[in-house]
């Protein structure tokens, strides 16, 4: 019997039943699909307005979840700064001022009145000073009408009041316009600053070195004004995180210069003579602000210069 031909064998019966089942499957797969496109308002079974996800590019979530990009961030952080043309407007400040509209350096409740009294009233609160001091030598068990007693009270009136003469110093007079405009940009470094301070906890002293570093927006300040700002600002009752964001604002208030930062490391005596009683430690402070802040390489290179991270 002769072989059958092979379109014969597509034209058999049991392979024309295949064919119509599948033709049957089909419309009944675009009718569907009409359905649906009918169901959901979409003319002519367009698709819907949700993007099919690949589920290998991007994973499932939830759109109210997905990720904001830093790089937009930082863009406009960017932007707002290169069209600002000025730092001072982008700098970091703190809340608190270190100047008061007269030029008082965070002045206290009572400095206005110390500043501005006679030598009448200077004699008198002295007086009372002297007897506040007697009472305490008669307090720890001493003899004040003993020789070596006998002129304390009045020694430590007057060093008190040396101690905290910061407070009746006006920022101005120390600056005493010596800012000078240079179209100097780079950083300036004024570092091993001695401090001396008294701690307003125990009122015991608490000693160091204060490191200032500045970028100026072209106008530079005259470098022995630095140390006599962080003297103004340590010679009165203090915490040395105080004192130096105290330092800071000040000399950015006076300058507005690109950024300021300041550094301090010191020992606390109200750590070594009592308490723990730890004398090698040593606390180190810090604040950043303007350009300071926001860049780590400009503030590395600043701590770099102070030998900061010397250890």
């Amino acid at each position: 019997m002769a072989p059958q031909s092979p379109t014969e064998g597509r034209d058999s019966p049991g392979s024309s039943a295949s064919e119509k089942k599948r033709k049957n499957n089909n419309g009944s797969s675009s009718s569907k699909k009409r359905a649906y496109g009918e169901a959901s308002g979409l003319p002519n079974g367009a698709k819907s307005h949700v993007v099919r996800r690949s589920s290998i590019s991007k994973p499932g979530r939830d759109q109210r979840d997905e990720p904001v990009f830093k790089h937009k961030k930082r863009k406009r952080r960017d932007d707002r700064d290169r069209d600002s043309g000025n730092a001072t407007t982008s700098v970091s400040r703190q809340d608190s001022p270190a100047i008061d509209f007269d030029g008082l350096s965070r002045p206290s409740v009572g400095t206005r009145q110390r500043l501005e009294e006679t030598e009448e009233e200077k004699a008198a609160r002295l007086d009372r000073m002297k007897g506040a001091v007697k009472t305490l030598l008669e307090c720890v068990g001493e003899d004040p009408n003993r020789e070596g007693l006998l002129a304390t009270p009045e020694r430590y009136a007057k060093a008190m009041m040396f101690f905290t003469q910061g407070y009746e110093q006006n920022v101005f007079d120390i600056v005493n316009g010596a800012i000078f405009q240079e179209g100097h940009s780079e950083m300036v470094v004024v570092k091993n600053i001695d401090v001396f301070s008294l701690c307003e906890h125990h009122l015991v002293p608490f000693t160091g070195k204060v490191h200032i570093g500045y970028i100026p927006n072209n106008a530079v300040i005259g470098i022995s004004k630095l140390p006599r700002i962080a003297d103004m600002f340590s010679r009165r009752l203090q915490i040395q995180e105080r004192l130096t964001k105290d330092i800071a604002n000040a000399i950015f208030d006076v300058l507005r210069p690109q950024g300021v930062a300041v550094v301090i490391e010191s020992s606390h005596l109200c750590m070594v003579m009592r308490g723990v009683q730890k004398t090698s430690s040593t606390t180190i402070t810090s604040c950043m602000l303007g350009c300071f802040e926001r860049r780590e390489k400009t503030r590395n290179e600043f701590l770099s210069l102070i030998n900061v991270n010397r250890h």
